[in-house]
C-alpha cells in the first residue's frame, strides 16, 4: 500500500465530536490517530456526516475544519 500522507500520524485515542449545521448537530467519535494535516475517526455510523465538517477534541476549544477523504466501514480519514 502506498503511503499519501504528507506528515506522519501519531496514534491515539482521544474524544471527539464531529460538528455540522453550524454547530447545531454533533455526532460523538473515537479519534484513532492524528498528525498536523488530518486524523481518522471512529464513528457509531458515517451514515448523515457531511463531507466537510468540524472536528472538536475533547477539552479543546479550537476546532479543526475537516474534509473526509476516505470511509471504510465505521471509520473516517479526514484531511485539515
Amino acid at each position: 500500500m502506498d503511503e499519501r500522507r504528507t506528515n506522519r500520524r501519531g496514534r491515539t485515542l482521544k474524544g471527539g465530536k464531529v460538528l455540522f449545521h453550524r454547530g447545531r448537530s454533533s455526532i460523538d467519535c473515537a479519534v484513532r490517530n492524528l498528525s498536523d494535516g488530518g486524523a481518522c475517526i471512529e464513528v457509531q455510523s458515517p451514515i448523515g456526516i457531511p463531507s466537510s465538517f468540524e472536528l472538536q477534541l475533547d477539552g479543546e476549544i479550537i476546532t479543526h475544519q475537516c474534509t473526509q477523504r476516505w470511509i471504510a466501514g465505521n471509520r473516517i480519514g479526514v484531511s485539515f
